[in-house]
């Protein structure tokens, strides 16, 4: 059987989502994630107006050869836009084969390495005692470990704390809308002081341990604000507090830059959510530099791809941590489950729950229990889009924010 139709669905139920769906000759429907937040419609072109066409007649049980040809033909190799529309293709084609298989995808894959997968979530707060109440909710609930970002005394809004506002209720969502929901001209502009934050976040951890024990996984997002030195200091500082990780702590673009950091500290460190083949790990790996692996599935050229990456990174005994945010459509993150399923090397899955509103557009069966995710046993990735509901919700730009430091610098991340 072969190709017959490739549709490419842009809808925004909350937040903008690039979806591809591809249709056999006999009638199977493979969906693939696309979404690359704050750049949609550019994946969405590159797939309509340059890789749809081509797709049609080819063997749908070619999968690596397809990934080869759609990395390879163009000349114009790597990058964000070129690996998203990749992975939306793979992801497609692998649900189409477990389908008609009959299997959830994880059998496709050398079936389950374990019983569930462990998730992180996102806490964070304006203030201490926001991100205690944060934090005490969510181990309330089971799960064992928290990603935790907290407002820096002196600064306003800070990417990845929800709000500034000491009390308010933890939502994050970082592509920002027009204050009144519309589409956004231009990103938003945060300050940010980076000697404020070393002195700041050191005792946030201490805290943390006082209060909540030993047991805990705490992980931390540098968010690339970091110079290599800087870096270095503050995986020193923070060593005393066991962080699972600290993640970003430099931009992603220098890979030598975390030897300096390595040689002051034993702190595990992860990186790669701004990655996108294996070349930008390839230093990073070889020269055990890090300790997890951060990319998605969806901007890293889909399972094909994500699968070399953690087996060539379990050679060094280096683990997954797969890039999970709500910029990641369901069935994005359905394909992570799968394939953290399968993988032996697995580390920890990074979890947000989507809205509502975007499970009533996503029809999902995987599933979450008190810390853990599960992929589900439907045949292929175990998730569907109603396309009826998706055509309700508009495209609405959205950008995510910059930051300047205090003196009005451009920041380098």
């Amino acid at each position: 059987m072969t190709i017959d139709l490739v549709d490419i669905s842009v809808t925004s139920p909350g937040r903008n989502f690039v979806t591809l769906k591809i249709t056999t000759s006999d009638g199977v429907v493979g969906w693939g994630d696309a979404t690359l937040n704050g750049r949609e419609l550019s994946v969405a072109s590159y797939l309509r107006d340059h890789v749809a066409s081509t797709l049609v007649g080819r063997d749908e049980d070619r999968i690596e050869d397809t990934w080869q040809y759609l990395y390879r033909a163009p000349y114009w190799r790597r990058g964000p836009v070129t690996m998203a529309a990749i992975a939306a293709v793979d992801m497609a084609l692998w649900d189409i084969k477990a389908k008609k298989a009959g299997m959830p995808l994880y059998q496709l894959l050398g079936g389950a390495s374990r019983d569930a997968l462990r998730v992180y979530v996102h806490a964070s707060g304006a203030d201490y005692a926001s991100l205690h109440d944060a934090v005490s909710a969510y181990v309330d609930s089971g799960v064992t470990a928290v990603r935790v970002q907290t407002g820096i005394p002196g600064l306003g809004q800070i990417y990845g704390v929800a709000t500034n506002k000491p009390g308010a209720k933890y939502n994050y969502e970082p592509a920002k809308r027009a204050a009144d929901g519309s589409s956004a001209t231009r990103p938003v502009e945060e300050s940010w002081d980076t000697r404020k934050y070393l002195a700041h976040m050191p005792g946030v951890f201490a805290r943390l341990r006082e209060d909540f024990g030993t047991d805990l996984r705490i992980l931390h997002d540098g968010h690339h604000r970091m110079s290599p030195i800087e870096a270095a200091r503050f995986a020193k500082d923070v060593e005393p507090y066991d962080l699972f990780w600290l993640e970003d702590c430099t931009p992603g673009e220098d890979q030598s830059a975390l030897r300096l950091v390595r040689q002051h500290s034993t702190t595990p460190l992860a990186i790669g959510e701004v990655f996108n083949t294996v070349y930008d790990y390839q230093t990073l790996i070889t020269e055990r530099l890090i300790d997890y692996v951060r990319s998605a599935v969806t901007h890293t050229g889909g399972i094909t791809s994500m699968k070399k990456l953690l087996d060539f990174a379990a050679v060094y005994g280096i683990k997954s941590g797969i890039h999970g945010p709500t910029d990641i459509s369901p069935v994005g993150m359905a394909a992570a489950l799968h394939l953290g399923l399968a993988i032996h090397n697995f580390g920890i899955q990074e979890y947000m729950p989507h809205s509502d509103t975007t499970l009533d557009v996503f029809r999902t069966s995987y599933t979450y229990d008190r810390g853990f995710l599960h992929p589900g046993e439907a045949p292929g990735l175990g998730v569907e889009l109603d396309e009826a509901a998706a055509g309700a919700f508009e495209y609405t730009k959205a950008y995510l924010p910059v930051n300047r430091l205090t003196d009005g610098t451009m920041h380098d991340w």
